[in-house]
C-alpha cells in the first residue's frame, strides 16, 4: 500500500481548497455580474480561441474541466440562451462541432473583465513575481509528468 506523509496530505488538501475558493468566488462574481457560471465562461473562452470559433465537441470536452455529458448538457443550456450552435462535421456524420455565436462573444467580452479582476484578485496579486514563476515551473512539472 502507498502511503502519504502528513506533510504531503497537508499539502494536497491545501492546494484543493485554493481551487475550490478561487473558483467559487470567481463563479459567484460571474453569476451576480453576468448570470454565466464559470463553466458556461470557459466553454465560450475556449470557443473564442478556437479557429473560426468552433471546436468538436470531443476536442472541447478534452479541453474543459466537464464529463462528455455535462458538457453535453451545457451546450444545450447555451444553445437555448444563443450564446452557442451546434453544426454538424462534413467529414463526420456522427460528429458535431460547437460554434459560438455572435451574442455568445459579445457575452464573453462583457464578463472578460469580471474574470480577469478575479484571477488578479484571488490569485496573481496574492503571489509575489518569484512565487508565480515557481507555481509556473511546478505545475507544468505536474502537467508533463507521465501517467
Amino acid at each position: 500500500m502507498v502511503g502519504i506523509s502528513p506533510e504531503e496530505s497537508t499539502v494536497w488538501r491545501m492546494m484543493q481548497r485554493a481551487q475550490v475558493r478561487i473558483t467559487r468566488r470567481l463563479e459567484s462574481e460571474l453569476l451576480d455580474a453576468h448570470d454565466l457560471a464559470l463553466a458556461s465562461y470557459d466553454v465560450l473562452l475556449q470557443l473564442s480561441e478556437a479557429t473560426e470559433w468552433r471546436l468538436r465537441m470531443n476536442d472541447l470536452a478534452d479541453r474543459v474541466l466537464l464529463s462528455r455529458s455535462g458538457l453535453t448538457r451545457l451546450i444545450d443550456r447555451l444553445q437555448r440562451d444563443g450564446l452557442v450552435q451546434r453544426e454538424a462535421c462534413a467529414d463526420d456524420a456522427r460528429g458535431l462541432f460547437a460554434v459560438l455565436t455572435d451574442l455568445g462573444a459579445v457575452r464573453l467580452a462583457e464578463a472578460t473583465p469580471t474574470y480577469l479582476r478575479g484571477i488578479r484578485a484571488e490569485f496573481l496579486d496574492v503571489l509575489e513575481p518569484e512565487e508565480l514563476a515557481q507555481c509556473t515551473a511546478m505545475l507544468t512539472k505536474i502537467l508533463v509528468a507521465p501517467r
